[in-house]
């Protein structure tokens, strides 16, 4: 049995190793970001990560923690708007739910990574990003296939693109034992959110930081609700208030580091508790819901790299626990109250080897445990085993790059009184390629790859009552990326730099899981129709201009197509069109200039035109939509305090749009900042 002897193995290398924190492994291969010991001295140098350094194999975008002040962002999926191929799914409001789709090719295709760790969700293999505040974000990277490093769990391998998001690390100048930095944000839709962040040296080898933030709104806000019927009559058109769109949550985070004669380890502990009311869509004049979710999210990690002259070996263990209880009262809907419980082990262990000055090697493996249970009559209460083993080689010569991995996966499910599906295997494997073309001009380079990855059928997908389906087969999908780019920096020049790349892909996604009604009225289940065809083009650029000692303008921009069909029957209606909320053209423009201490920044987001059924006609018709945002900050210090005031204004323009149909997003509204450090 698989799923029982290699876990042992693995665990007893674990063990000997010693317990661990992986994102440190990314602090080399990533640009740094700004040091944070104060306020006041993060705007005396402005430095911009927007993308991937020239030599990056695979495709990456970066934003600091610097950038992420300025940008407007409510948390880590507000901020991820401004990368190329990214769709946000938003449900409006403060809590409400958003999900993340890199390239159309799936929520569930997306892997985010906290801190080394990926996150994980086997009930329905969503993560919703909203739970993750950027009060102590170091950094947000995005990589389309996986990351230009092969040293890291064999897991990272497996997704068709991955979030990496890092959390602030504690920075001592001599002397210093401590930080103490204090935040309080006030603004629309009644919104109370204090934070703080501590930072203690315990040793010289030792430090750690605590983090807590509370988030309290009422989520009401002012919105128009207006629809046109298909023969273009006006059928509504009235002014309504968000309703049933409040939460009150706490995140706690314990982070603790130290530094090894020969490496780093970490370790972190995370809660997150909220109440949120769930505002419902807005049809059939309903505008107020009786659902409501309570979150319990707690996990605790810990990662160990080591690093010899020619061998390495980053060791990760982490145990979660996750409680959702979900609650429908409302009237004229049949009652609901369950209450569902995830547990997750995972352990991992990965080893690279130096053959040659120019040739590395690198063996990784995982095991999963992961446990559903519910409240609900009739529940599978299931089980899964998963093993996950790769193997991964890079060459790095003076202009030529290579990496290449293959990925082979072993799920077992097990469940209650019920016979378990047969058991999946599944191997997808990675090339990726880099060349600088020019030796005159280093700057300058090509990159392409092919990668086949695949996504496990959910618990829900799979064991749902009077709707999942045992017998689903993994999800696949067939990616091919070619681009090109060129970034330039220069210290002592009006330009200090300037970087553009242009990807072109085209993914394949084939046995698609899609609910189908099976003849009954309001019973569906879940089936393998589902081939989709996805073409697209990704462009980005920045360009930094210093014109006087202390004054920098930054520039940047970001454009999206995406020709995405479903080309799984020619006997439907909808063959061949655009799958639902993919947009042809999306894009963003951020403008930041600073002086001094004066920070000021505006953002522009556009989301095309999309359709919010499969059939592309114009009862399903979505419209585009834009908004603006401007922030303005100023630093000061009054004796040995640093202190910050940020005004935003969102929606300057006060826009009616939905990001989901009938999920209307605010007008106008402001926040208000202030934050103190010491």
């Amino acid at each position: 049995m698989i799923h029982l002897k290699l876990p042992l193995l693995v665990s007893l290398n674990i063990v000997a190793c010693s317990y661990l924190a992986a994102a440190a492994s990314e602090a080399n291969s990533k640009p740094h970001a700004l040091a944070s010991d104060s306020v006041g001295t993060q705007l005396q140098e402005l430095v911009v990560t927007a993308s991937a350094p020239a030599d990056e194999v695979i495709p990456a975008q970066y934003l600091n923690g610097e950038e992420l002040e300025r940008l407007n962002s409510n948390s880590i999926a507000d901020a991820l708007r401004y990368f190329s191929g990214v769709q946000v799914k938003d449900y409006g409001g403060v809590g409400g739910i958003k999900t993340v789709n890199i390239r159309s090719m799936g929520t569930n295709h997306t892997g985010v990574v906290y801190d080394g760790i990926e996150l994980g969700n086997a009930q329905n293999g969503q993560i919703d990003l909203g739970q993750f505040s950027l009060d102590n974000i170091e950094a947000i990277s995005l990589h389309n296939g996986q990351r230009s490093q092969i040293l890291q769990p064999a897991k990272d391998f497996g997704s068709a693109g991955t979030i990496y998001i890092r959390t602030r690390t504690p920075h001592f100048e001599e002397g210093e034992t401590y930080h103490l930095r204090a935040t309080v944000r006030t603004g629309s839709f009644d919104l109370i959110n204090p934070s703080a962040l501590l930072e203690l040296r315990l040793s010289r080898t030792v430090n750690m930081s605590f983090s807590a933030e509370w988030l309290n709104s009422s989520g009401k806000y002012k919105f128009r609700y207006r629809r046109v019927n298909p023969a273009g009559e006006l059928a509504y058109d009235t002014v309504a208030i968000r309703e049933n769109g409040d939460i009150n949550a706490t995140r706690l985070e314990c982070n603790v580091n130290g530094t090894l004669q020969h490496g780093e380890w970490h370790a972190k502990v995370y809660n997150y508790n909220s109440e949120r009311g769930v505002p419902g869509a807005i049809v059939n004049n309903v505008w107020r819901r009786g659902e409501r979710i309570w979150d319990t999210n707690s996990f605790a990690q810990a990662s160990v790299r080591l690093d010899y002259p020619r061998f390495s070996t980053l060791n990760n263990a982490k145990y979660s626990f996750y409680r959702t209880h979900y609650v429908n009262n409302d009237d004229k809907q049949v009652k609901i109250d369950n209450l569902y419980r995830q547990r997750e082990i995972y352990i991992s262990s990965a080893n690279e080897y130096q053959i040659l000055p120019a040739w590395r090697t690198s063996l990784s493996y995982d095991f999963l445990y992961n446990s559903l249970d519910a409240d609900v009559y009739g529940f599978a209460r299931p089980d899964r085993f998963s093993n996950l083993l790769s193997i991964a080689t890079a060459i790095s010569l003076d202009r030529f790059k290579a990496q290449a991995s293959a990925l082979a996966t072993f799920i077992h499910d097990r469940l209650q009184g019920q016979e378990a599906p047969a058991d999946k295997h599944v191997v997808t494997p990675a090339v990726y390629l880099y060349f600088a073309p020019f030796r005159s001009n280093p700057d300058f380079s090509i990159r392409g790859f092919v990668k086949q990855s695949f996504r496990m059928p959910t618990f829900n997908d799979l064991y749902y009552a009077d709707m999942g389906n045992s017998k689903l087969n993994p999800e696949r999908v067939t990616q091919y990326n070619l681009g090109l780019a060129y970034i330039h920096s220069s210290s002592h020049s009006f330009v200090t730099q300037a970087r553009l790349s242009a990807d072109g892909y085209i993914n394949r996604v084939k046995d698609k899981i899609v609910a189908y009604p099976k003849g009954q009225q309001f019973r569906w289940t879940m089936l393998n129709l589902g081939l989709v065809d996805i073409k697209g083009v990704d462009v980005s650029g920045l360009i930094t201009f210093k014109a006087l000692r202390e004054f920098y303008l930054t520039l940047r921009a970001q454009y999206t197509y995406q020709h995405a069909i479903d080309i799984t029957n020619p006997a439907d209606n909808y063959y061949r069109h655009q799958i639902p909320y993919i947009p042809h053209h999306s894009g963003s423009a951020v403008a930041n200039l600073s002086w001094r201490d004066l920070n000021v920044n505006y953002s522009f987001i556009y989301v095309g035109e999309r359709y919010n059924q499969q059939e592309n006609i114009r009862y399903n018709y979505t419209q585009p939509w834009y908004t603006s945002d401007v922030s303005v900050s100023y630093d000061f210090r009054f004796r040995s305090v640093a202190l910050r005031c940020l005004l935003e204004v969102n929606n300057l323009l006060s826009q009616d749009y939905d990001v989901i149909i009938n999920y209307p997003m605010p007008k106008r509204n402001y926040r208000l900042t202030l934050t103190v450090q010491i």
